[in-house]
Order: structure tokens, then C-alpha cells, then sequence
């Protein structure tokens, strides 16, 4: 896939695309990211890129004439504009975005972005309720969780088991050494019994996300995908308490 970002601060992602699941993307040619510096499309010799808002505030707004002159460039694809407004960003966003032939982000900065610029994007997502300076890393976050999906980059299995792939958080993981400290790995990933292994695994799963992520485990059972399985592994749960 083709990931275009837009930024007034390109070198920002000069050390992030060199990070190893991102440039394996790029070497294997699963993904084609272009890092597009805004103020080449800034007029005048000072590259104004921003200015002071009408009627008055604190802070810059970022112009819409460079950011528009930038998107008419790139043709058919599928604009995202990262800002504190935009829609929660979660991993069936990132599924999503991974099926696309050409994803575009815009990043904000200063006190945001003139408004008709928000009128010629696709959407806007929100990578948390919190204010950053720019844009810049939550379209690092976009493009990380966008790329270890896309085939080949990752082994399937990598991620078809993480927290949020089915709704649920992911289970604890041990490895070496068996005992540090007076703290020992659980006995049954040591026993060789598979399917022990699966459905202790299933109940961390359901009792991390019950205790840490309520709100998850509510809209898990909303949805209808508590499983016969999972109703006994709560009610364990519960007994344990």
C-alpha cells in the first residue's frame, strides 16, 4: 500500500522509518510511505505556512491554501486528518486503513488547522483525549499499527493473537528464566498440555480485560461474543474472588 504524510516537520520520521517493522515494510515493498513537507506548497519566498485566527485567540492556525494545493496532488485516496475532534482510533481502524490502496495523513499543528481543510478529508481520528504539539506521532502510531498488518511483514500469528484483535485484552506472556526472584512462570505453560495451555490462556485473557478494560469485556458481551466457554471461565472468575 501507499502511505502519504503531510507535515510542516519532515524530518520528524527520518529515524522512525528506519525502525525495524517500518523499514521491513519498505524493503519487502509491502508499503510505499513519502513523507510530503507542507511548506513547499506555501507561497512567497517566506513559506508562510500559518497564520493568526480571525477573530482573534491565542496561538497559530495552519493555512488551508498549502494544505488543499498539497491534497490535489496525490490523486485517489483516502484522507485522514489527525486531530483531538477525530473519531477514536482502535485496531479495527487500523485493519481497516491496512486494506487500503492509498492512505493520507495530515498533521496538524499549532492551534489546529483552518477549518475548510477538514471539508476535503475523508475523516479525522483521534489517537487519545489528550493535546500533543502536532501531528506528527500520532501519524507514527497510525503508520506502525498499519503496517505490521499488511502480509508478509509480521507472521500471521503475531498478530492474530494481540490484545483488541477479537475485542478482549491479550494474555500474559513468560519467558526465561522459569524462577527470578521468588516469582515463578505459571505451571501449566510448562506442561506440555496444549489445550491446558489454550483455555488458561482464554481466562487471563477474560480476567485481565474484566479487571483493566471493564468497558471492553461490556461491549464484548454486548455484541453477542461471549462464548459457553467464556461464561464458565467468568464464572471461575468470580469464585475466585
Amino acid at each position: 500500500m501507499r502511505i502519504t504524510i503531510l507535515t510542516i516537520f519532515p524530518e520528524s520520521f527520518e529515524s522512525f522509518l528506519k525502525t525495524p517493522v517500518t523499514a521491513r515494510a519498505l524493503e519487502q515493498g509491502a508499503a510505499d510511505i513519502e513523507v510530503v513537507d507542507l511548506k513547499a506548497y506555501a507561497h512567497g519566498s517566506f513559506r508562510h505556512i500559518d497564520d493568526s485566527p480571525f477573530g482573534g485567540g491565542a496561538g497559530m492556525v495552519l493555512r488551508c491554501q498549502p494544505v488543499l494545493d498539497a491534497l490535489k496532488t496525490l490523486g485517489d485516496a483516502h484522507v485522514v486528518a489527525l486531530t483531538p475532534a477525530g473519531r477514536p482510533y482502535d485496531q479495527q481502524t487500523a485493519r481497516r486503513f491496512a486494506a487500503l490502496d492509498h492512505l493520507v495523513l495530515l498533521c496538524g499543528h499549532y492551534e489546529g488547522m483552518d477549518a475548510r481543510v477538514l471539508n476535503h478529508v475523508d475523516e479525522e481520528v483521534s489517537v487519545g483525549d489528550y493535546i500533543l504539539t502536532g501531528g506528527e506521532l500520532p501519524a507514527m502510531t497510525v503508520v506502525d499499527s498499519v503496517v505490521r498488518l499488511l502480509p508478509g511483514v509480521l507472521r500471521q500469528t503475531s498478530t492474530e493473537e494481540e490484545s483488541f484483535e477479537d475485542g478482549l485484552l491479550e494474555y500474559p506472556q513468560y519467558t526465561q528464566p522459569r524462577e527470578y526472584e521468588g516469582e515463578t512462570v505459571p505451571e501449566v505453560l510448562l506442561s506440555g498440555n496444549h489445550e491446558a495451555v489454550r483455555r488458561w490462556r482464554r481466562k487471563e485473557s477474560l480476567r485481565m480485560t474484566r479487571d483493566r478494560r471493564p468497558d471492553l469485556l461490556e461491549q464484548y458481551i454486548a455484541d453477542g461474543k461471549l462464548t459457553e466457554e467464556d461464561r464458565s471461565l467468568l464464572l471461575e472468575l468470580e469464585q475466585e474472588l
